[in-house]
């Protein structure tokens, strides 16, 4: 009698789509989704506030900020999105926590509930961002494609987590990243296998990587028909 075919695993919390999150937010569900997908945004939108002049500590508190509305404050509905693209949605919203709270104290340090990230580490990546003559939308647009380009890395990432389905990716990874040194003859031989093999698995990678960038665009946007000019702006803004 032959084995039971073990159950598919249930689909991972990345194939919701970032508007569904949002929403379900509101609702008091997938608050771990939720927490995930705001640390994704994080830099991009303390990077703008940063390029809008604010010093280190007061931007990672007006971010922290924002984001404990999202977690916490259950009034999704005051800052609920025209349906649209979700990146255009967060940084409307950001802007518009940050005119409120132009006028106060400096917010304190929000504690539990917070989106948990290194600080340090965010005020030495901005010191490393180009001059300000960078506006503060187009530094979160270049962020914004930084950061869709690494979680959709991470997802083909975890598609090759056999041994050797992982070598090969490795091996092939700095190609897609447009930073490989080595032929196609090169990694065959040192994974030996043959040229023509690694050439069909990176036209295959490529192709599985295009698939992947496509669904993690798609989520952030309403109209499906949208995401072929939302690739255009995405990679546009890392020409910049």
């Amino acid at each position: 009698m032959s084995a039971p075919t073990p159950p598919r695993p249930a689909p991972e919390v990345f194939l919701t789509t970032r508007w569904s999150l949002v929403l379900s937010a509101g609702r008091g569900e997938s608050r771990a989704a939720l927490e995930s997908l705001c640390a994704s945004y994080w830099y991009p939108l303390y990077a703008f506030a940063r390029r809008k002049g604010e010093p280190h500590e007061r931007a990672a508190d007006l971010v922290q900020g924002f984001f404990l509305v999202l977690l916490e404050r259950r009034d999704l509905d005051t800052l609920a999105p025209e349906r649209g693209r979700f990146r255009a949605f967060l940084l409307a919203a950001l802007s518009h926590h940050m005119s409120n709270e132009r006028d106060r104290e400096r917010a304190q340090k929000r504690g539990g509930g917070a989106i948990v990230v290194d600080l340090a580490q965010a005020d030495t990546r901005y010191a490393l961002e180009p001059a300000h003559t960078e506006s503060p939308e187009s530094l979160f647009e270049r962020r914004w494609a930084v950061e869709v380009l690494a979680r959709t890395f991470e997802r083909l990432e975890r598609e090759h987590t056999d041994p050797q389905k992982r070598a090969l990716f490795e091996a092939l990874k700095p190609e897609l990243q447009g930073a490989s040194e080595s032929t196609y003859a090169d990694i065959a031989a040192r994974l030996g296998s043959t040229e023509g093999a690694v050439k069909t698995a990176a036209h295959r990678l490529r192709k599985r990587w295009r698939e992947l960038l496509r669904a993690e665009v798609a989520g952030t946007l309403s109209d499906p028909d949208d995401v072929d000019d939302e690739l255009r702006g995405l990679f546009a803004a890392l020409a910049r």
